[in-house]
């Protein structure tokens, strides 16, 4: 595996267990972090999110990561499963 490839993964492995104790403690599950499928729904049939949980999961986002979803017409689909909160925040590191 070259350096890059294992630094991208080693960093997407960071973010997500940080994703995944977030949602745990914001959403006050009784589950262990890696017990959370990355690509499960976050809303409906997944973790049941409701809309009070998803505005305290916006904020601890911007407040860990600074990824900004507030008036962003695209920001649900950011926040689908915890893979596409990842990619999200990859995606803004790696424009900084």
């Amino acid at each position: 595996m070259t350096t890059d490839l294992s630094d991208y993964v080693a960093s997407r492995e960071a973010i997500l267990d940080q994703v995944r104790r977030i949602l745990r403690d914001t959403m006050k599950l009784k589950i262990e972090p890696q017990a959370i499928d990355p690509d499960a729904p976050l809303f409906g049939t997944g973790l049941g999110m409701d809309s009070v949980d998803a505005v305290e999961l916006v904020i601890q986002l911007d407040t860990v990561f600074g990824l900004q979803l507030s008036g962003s017409p695209e920001a649900f689909l950011k926040i689908r499963s915890v893979n596409t909160i990842v990619d999200a925040i990859m995606e803004m590191t790696d424009e900084s």
